[in-house]
């Protein structure tokens, strides 16, 4: 995975951190949080602002799904 993987990336935040809100975090916590995933190889240097506003309004759409 890569930061312009949002839904991939999306699912994967959402089966680790079920009980987060997205639009509660911070980009930088979302970076960090990115950053840890299982087979994400995206470099912090290459996160931006439209990359990670994408990967969180996908785990959004995740979290309203499974609701």
């Amino acid at each position: 995975m890569d930061w312009d993987d949002a839904e991939e990336i999306a699912a994967a935040l959402y089966q680790a951190f079920p009980d987060i809100e997205p639009l509660s975090l911070k980009f930088s916590e979302l970076r960090a949080l990115v950053m840890d995933v299982d087979d994400f190889e995206g470099s912090a240097k290459d996160a931006n602002e439209v990359r990670l506003e994408a990967i969180q309004m996908a785990w959004l759409d995740e979290v309203e799904t499974a609701h």
